[in-house]
């Protein structure tokens, strides 16, 4: 455990581009004090969940096996650095929605956690909601971008471009479509909403695992 919690340390020190694009982002981002509606600043914390797989898979991966780490010890600091992602990011955007959006009297402020629908729940379940969400998308994002370099990859993509593509335009198809966001996204059940989002990050974290076994440098 001392290898892996050496490599979560590493993972999150060498990706502080990432923190601070996020934060700028979160920081700079304003909405036209014309517009009825403004966006939450917070929710620009979401960011820094699709980029840090992006570092993790096209250049962590690397620079740590160079350095002799073992590709298990890699793997299970990747998922926990996305834990602790998951939970810095809604710890956050929670602190915001709480403490700094409703200072905005003039205008209906807009978070993701209204959209989801998780605000509807107590704050520490909308917590946990949020954040096994953010934990999910980022080990989607980090199977799928490992397994880009071989054919099973391009499968994938073509796969749900294919699904995209088919599934929106068929009213029956896109029901069926918009029914699996409702319930990894757009649910208020949060036991629901939980366990799916967990179920589903256990079982792409399998099958990462058995992509990374066939990862070569």
């Amino acid at each position: 455990m001392r290898a892996t919690f050496s490599i979560v340390k590493r993972l999150l020190a060498s990706n502080q581009i990432s923190f601070i694009l996020t934060a700028v982002v979160a920081l700079c981002a304003t909405t036209s004090g014309d517009s009825a509606v403004a966006l939450s600043n917070g929710n620009y914390t979401w960011l820094l969940a699709g980029l840090m797989p992006f570092f993790f898979v096209f250049y962590d991966f690397k620079k740590l096996m160079y350095l002799g780490a073992n590709k298990r010890d890699f793997y299970l600091g990747a998922l926990i650095s996305y834990g602790a992602i998951a939970l810095l990011i809604s710890l956050v955007n929670t602190g915001v929605h709480l403490l700094i959006d409703p200072l905005n009297h003039t205008q209906t402020v807009i978070n993701l956690m209204d959209v989801c629908g998780w605000t509807g729940n107590p704050t520490v379940v909308a917590f946990l909601q949020q954040t096994v969400f953010l934990f999910l998308v980022m080990v989607f994002l980090h199977v799928l971008l490992s397994m880009q370099p071989h054919w099973y990859g391009w499968i994938t993509d073509i796969v749900l471009v294919a699904i995209i593509c088919i599934f929106t335009p068929i009213a029956p198809l896109r029901a069926i479509l918009a029914g699996f966001f409702k319930i990894i996204m757009l649910n208020s059940n949060p036991l629901i909403h939980i366990g799916v989002c967990l179920g589903l990050s256990a079982g792409l974290a399998a099958i990462g695992l058995a992509v990374l076994k066939r990862k070569t440098l």
